[in-house]
């Protein structure tokens, strides 16, 4: 098992993250806050979120808030996401707070991480 970590900073301070993993500090902390049940969030759930942030990427761009090329990179990790190719970046349980914001953010940050790259 890989025990190799990084660190990751939100308003709340510094995590310890899977150095594998390209989910950040939210998705970590939600992982750490509710060990509840085993029920991952239904790949439905990430699969429209991805269509979501694919759409919003490209309007942002049809607005001149981001470049081409930012869109075309977060409209390419969206695709793969749709795919299934990131799969077990998505983590969560259905178990949460109950508005959703983790898993809102667990797909921002692997959308940000891959993107970047």
């Amino acid at each position: 098992m890989n025990t190799a970590t990084r660190i990751e900073h939100d308003t709340m301070g510094e995590i310890a993250v899977p150095a594998e993993r390209h989910w950040g500090a939210q998705t970590q902390r939600s992982l750490e806050n509710f060990k509840i049940g085993g029920q991952r969030q239904p790949r439905e759930i990430i699969t429209a979120f991805a269509y979501l942030k694919e759409a919003c990427a490209r309007a942002n761009a049809a607005v001149g808030k981001l470049t081409a090329e930012q869109a075309a990179a977060i409209a390419a990790v969206c695709e793969e996401i749709r795919a299934g190719k990131w799969d077990g970046e998505f983590p969560l349980v259905v178990w949460q707070t109950g508005s959703g914001t983790q898993t809102n953010m667990n797909v921002n940050e692997v959308i940000a991480h891959l993107a970047a790259d």
